[in-house]
């Protein structure tokens, strides 16, 4: 029984440091670590209780919490003249820390040419459904017209929901698409609400320029889709690639207009 006590502390001891380490890694002090996980274990509470559980003294502690309400870590309301702090939930920091995270990502290229880096082509791969899904919400964030060519079946096919969850969105942000697909029955069907959706559409013939795959050219930045080997897509960010396709796309547009 002695034992079996010793591991479960040596374990929670692990695990508390683990997650201290962590929190210090995304911009808290040891200290500050220390009082928003006592915070986040007991709730709402006052300094003295919270000063307690992280074993810092009081004041310290509430110079500590203090700090934290400026972070946005920490929060207060106040009952009858006695303050009450609330930690932040742990999703919400970390969605802040992401997109921190994304924006020195997108700043990357800029500051490799700064340091007179070459910057080559990066290209991230997505896998499954929801991988997928996440190259068209990246579409969403586009400050340039998106290119595409795509096979207006398909992507239904495994997103039977693609209109309302992601076409809506795009119509919704004022994104223009201007799009080649095959002429079949989905694609007339694609190509009848043009105007709605916030398109333009042109028609291929389909046995005799079938494709299945997807791809997206906006920005400076290629998205290739394919659902014939299991739901598969990548993002390459290049714009030395992405003016390349842009001409590419050009050409077919030009092309389906003689059609």
């Amino acid at each position: 029984m002695y034992n079996k006590i010793v591991e479960i502390f040596y374990n929670t001891f692990n695990l508390t440091k683990m997650i201290t380490d962590i929190l210090v890694g995304v911009g808290f002090t040891k200290k500050e670590a220390k009082v928003y996980l006592a915070n986040l274990e007991l709730g709402q509470s006052v300094i003295s209780k919270i000063a307690k559980r992280a074993e810092i003294n009081r004041v310290t502690t509430y110079d500590i919490v203090e700090k934290l309400i400026h972070k946005g870590f920490i929060h207060f309301i106040t009952k009858h003249g006695v303050k009450f702090f609330s930690p932040t939930k742990p999703d919400l920091i970390f969605q802040n820390t992401k997109k921190k995270i994304d924006s020195f990502q997108k700043s990357l290229p800029a500051l490799r040419r700064l340091h007179g880096e070459t910057v080559h082509p990066r290209v991230r791969y997505f896998e499954g459904l929801d991988g997928i899904k996440y190259i068209y919400e990246d579409t969403l964030s586009s400050k340039t017209d998106i290119s595409n060519f795509s096979n207006s079946a398909e992507i239904r096919r495994f997103w039977p929901t693609y209109d309302e969850d992601y076409v809506k969105k795009r119509a919704k942000k004022k994104i223009f698409l201007r799009g080649v697909s095959p002429l079949d029955e989905a694609g007339l069907q694609v190509k009848s609400e043009n105007k709605k959706y916030y398109r333009d559409i042109k028609l291929i013939p389909h046995k005799k320029y079938d494709f299945s795959n997807e791809i997206n050219i906006y920005d400076d930045k290629v998205s290739i889709i394919s659902f014939k080997e299991g739901l598969i897509g990548m993002i390459i960010e290049s714009k030395e690639i992405a003016d390349t396709q842009r001409i590419i796309f050009k050409m077919v547009w030009d092309f389906a207009k003689s059609l």
